[in-house]
């Protein structure tokens, strides 16, 4: 990816993939740390993918210079207060329910406005515990305890998000809601489909 000229490197050592069993500690830090270590020194900007607040601060001794959590900072009791202590940019992404059970039943009454609502929260708590509005990013949570219309809804009301005053970022490069759209069951050969959600929501200032 940084030889290919890629911006930002998100490293994560916990898969978040509908169905997966959470890492230990131990295994996530001896995963991410030395690739964030070489990745840093080689004067890339890098990202850690992480749910606990133990890695996010070794990823930031690491190098890493945002934080980028698919609980919206609510896995780990302390990672309010850690993130508030590191003074690093943060991406809070909306998901419903634990990643191994996400997707068995995902409800809401309006998606769009329900996710928007969570976030508002997630962001006042952050602004609350001292973390500057300026540092925040958040992400609607594509295919996290979303069904197949809510992801695509999601997309359409991506405008809506713009509304809690950060930076909206969206992650969405060859979920299962393309691989429906498109009939390509290969997760790898849904590129095109990829890049055409990427359009839309860049088309929506994300």
């Amino acid at each position: 990816l940084a030889s290919e000229g890629a911006h930002m490197r998100d490293v994560g050592g916990e898969s978040t993939r509908p169905g997966a069993d959470a890492v230990p500690r131990s295994d996530e830090l001896a995963r991410v740390i030395p690739v964030i270590m070489q990745l840093s020194a080689a004067g890339h900007l890098v990202s850690v993918d992480t749910r606990k607040s133990v890695v996010m601060g070794e990823a930031v001794k690491a190098g890493a210079k945002i934080i980028n959590d698919v609980s919206a900072l609510q896995y780990d009791p302390d990672s309010l207060r850690v993130v508030a202590g590191l003074g690093s940019p943060v991406v809070l992404m909306h998901a419903q329910g634990d990643p191994r059970t996400m997707q068995l039943n995902p409800h809401y009454d309006d998606v769009a406005l329900d996710v928007y609502d969570q976030l508002e929260q997630r962001v006042i708590a952050c602004v609350e515990a001292g973390i500057p509005r300026s540092h925040i990013a958040i992400d609607p949570g594509i295919g996290f305890g979303k069904t197949f219309r809510h992801n695509l809804e999601l997309l359409n009301q991506l405008t809506l998000f713009h509304g809690l005053g950060v930076a909206v970022l969206v992650g969405l490069s060859r979920k299962g809601f393309i691989g429906a759209l498109t009939g390509e069951k290969n997760a790898g050969n849904r590129a095109h489909g990829s890049v055409g959600g990427a359009v839309q929501a860049a088309l929506n200032g994300v």
